[in-house]
């Protein structure tokens, strides 16, 4: 199929986008809006420390609603912490749930959403529409600009033992609202910033060039890019730049609305396993994996056009330059933002070394998201791709 030709396609965006500096002072009115009365308010232990789960709560109450607060949220949640989430939010009846803070806690307020009303264990929901009931309404509020969890259906949990990621997706769980509020990220350390925001650049790539793409979910990717883009540096220029801090916000929520429609490609599958095998932080696998995808990918006509096109907008090509030429250019403008937010350029940073590379191919190949790259991409090729950013 070319999706620049057949008109035969679904598109849909769900949620609604609220967006603004200060407007996460909305959440209380929004929450009852929806029919909360009893929020169950789901986050980590960094987002209470900032400040901003009282923030939240202070506007759910001001709303007049009853509110709780779970806060055990880890990085890269797991069943277990789901579990626990499920447990409290029975305990205090909670008829709304609120996921606060970064992709993780956004996925682990999805994840609870599903068990909470479904029953059973989330491995139960890995796959695509397993949801049976009615799901509670969900409020997504972003403190970082990264995954766009926020405009997604699905929640990534990992196995609590073996630290696979399940990918659990269904429609109703799609949060009802987004709140992207650009003050909220202002107190992300630079490490997460940086790591946050190589993710969401990863997206508006990765989505453009799926062989599930359309021309409704290539035009957030064209936008995303083009916010993240220009957000990108200028957050790194100067941390108080709330315009740049708001385009990396939009620029990731319109992203994670592009893999809702598009889906991922090969970057991701290859840095998936970096997570699960040698917990390397997502943003710096997949950062350190697009470039030689993006290489790899440029094979494909239309990838190379698509290539060509994000070169122009990064300043990195011109319109008459000769797409091929484009690609490459795409990719070391890509491995200079990865250098800026001084994130790892190889696998050897991240003592990950030659006899590991076997298992790592292995498991990309089985990873979901290699079904959509553009081109076939089989385990001998991930294991290139690998070998390509080895290092010494």
């Amino acid at each position: 199929m070319n999706p620049s030709t057949d008109l035969s396609f679904e598109f849909a965006i769900a949620t609604r986008i609220v967006f603004g500096a200060g407007c996460l002072n909305r959440l209380g009115a929004l929450a009852a809006e929806y029919g909360g009365r009893r929020v169950l308010l789901v986050t980590d232990p960094g987002i209470v420390r900032a400040g901003h789960a009282a923030r939240a709560e202070d506007s759910l109450k001001s709303a007049g609603l009853t509110v709780f607060v779970f806060d055990r949220v880890v990085e890269n949640p797991t069943t277990r912490v789901v579990d626990e989430c499920v447990s409290w939010a029975r305990e205090c009846k909670a008829d709304f749930l609120v996921g606060l803070g970064g992709g993780s806690s956004m996925d682990a307020a999805k994840g609870c959403n599903f068990v909470l009303t479904g029953g059973g264990k989330m491995e139960d929901y890995w796959g695509v529409g397993k949801a049976t009931r009615p799901m509670l309404p969900l409020i997504a509020v972003p403190t970082t600009a990264g995954t766009g969890s926020e405009c997604q259906s699905f929640a990534l949990i990992s196995q609590e033992e073996t630290h696979v990621k399940m990918a659990c997706g269904d429609p109703k769980a799609a949060a009802k609202v987004a709140i992207l509020d650009p003050e909220l990220t202002l107190t992300q350390p630079d490490p997460i910033a940086a790591a946050t925001g190589m993710d969401a650049l990863s997206h508006a790539v990765e989505t453009a060039v799926t062989n599930k793409r359309t021309p409704l979910s290539q035009m957030l990717s064209r936008e995303a890019f083009r916010l993240c883009n220009r957000g990108f540096q200028g957050v790194f220029s100067n941390a108080e730049n709330l315009e740049a801090r708001g385009q990396m916000l939009l620029g990731a929520a319109l992203a994670g609305a592009a893999i809702e429609n598009s889906m991922l490609g090969a970057a991701h599958a290859a840095s998936n396993p970096l997570t699960a095998q040698f917990d390397v932080i997502h943003g710096q696998s997949v950062g350190l994996m697009l470039p030689p995808v993006v290489r790899f990918n440029g094979a494909d006509l239309h990838a190379r056009t698509i290539y060509h096109e994000f070169a122009v907008e990064a300043g990195r090509a011109t319109d008459d330059h000769d797409p091929e030429w484009s690609v490459c250019a795409l990719a070391e403008y890509l491995e200079e933002y990865r250098d800026l937010a001084q994130l790892p350029g190889s696998l050897a940073e991240m003592n990950i070394h030659e006899p590991d590379l076997e298992s790592l191919a292995e498991h990309a190949a089985g990873q979901w998201t290699a079904n959509f790259n553009p081109l076939p991409v089989t385990s001998d090729d991930f294991l290139r791709l690998y070998r390509s950013v080895l290092g010494s």
